[in-house]
């Protein structure tokens, strides 16, 4: 059966309200509350998760840090970049988190083929990998039973800020984009070939959203 979720996208938005209106959603939705999927472009900035090591971050410069409430490491976010927050009941879908990430990872590689780029998982090290760069980096926290934070999906971008970090802990990992794989140019044409395809990973109805979540930052 197929259950109708919300689309928003977000345009390029400041990390921190994003972060604490996927709380506040997240906080607040019962049994009955419809899955959203968030796009969004994020101002620069370096999120180190929960377990994240400051070591990691080498040399931020005049991009800010914050310490967030994720899984993973640090990872860089960025204009060029698509970040997808898919806001979902695990318990309601009938799945656990590994199959989760998998999903999701899924999504990823076949939006990828759609430009004849060939991509794949990396053993131990989550996210979705081309010729062994990192082109896309899951963070994700399930909060009783559903999930927030997500995806960061490096399009057309500056790749620059990664090297002033270990991009997820790790040292000399090399990082690509979309563009630099021969893929479109901006994240637009990408947008919707990666909804259509998360929306069949976990057999969603997507539907557009006619306004944005409080993007207030009280939490």
């Amino acid at each position: 059966m197929h259950r109708t979720a919300l689309v928003r996208d977000l345009g390029r938005q400041p990390y921190t309200p994003v972060w604490r209106a996927m709380q506040r959603f997240t906080d607040a939705r019962d049994a009955g509350t419809a899955d959203e999927l968030w796009l969004v472009e994020h101002d620069p900035v370096f999120t180190l998760g929960q377990a994240g090591k400051p070591e990691h971050v080498l040399m931020p410069g005049d991009i800010p840090v914050l310490h967030v409430d994720r899984g993973g490491q640090v990872t860089y976010h960025g204009p060029g970049q698509i970040v997808a927050y898919p806001l979902l009941d695990l318990r309601r879908l009938k799945i656990g988190v590994r199959e989760y990430v998998d999903r999701v990872e899924q999504a990823v590689i076949d939006t990828l083929e759609q430009w004849n780029i060939a991509a794949g998982r990396r053993d131990g090290a989550p996210g979705v990998y081309v010729a062994g760069a990192k082109v896309a980096a899951l963070g994700i926290r399930v909060r009783r039973g559903c999930t927030f934070h997500g995806l960061a999906f490096n399009i057309a971008m500056d790749l620059e800020p990664f090297r002033r970090i270990n991009p997820c802990g790790y040292q000399g990992l090399q990082v690509t984009s979309v563009a630099d794989l021969g893929g479109p140019s901006g994240p637009e044409p990408v947008k919707p070939v990666l909804l259509q395809r998360l929306a069949r990973q976990f057999g969603l109805d997507l539907q557009a959203a006619s306004d944005l979540p409080d993007l207030s930052v009280a939490a």
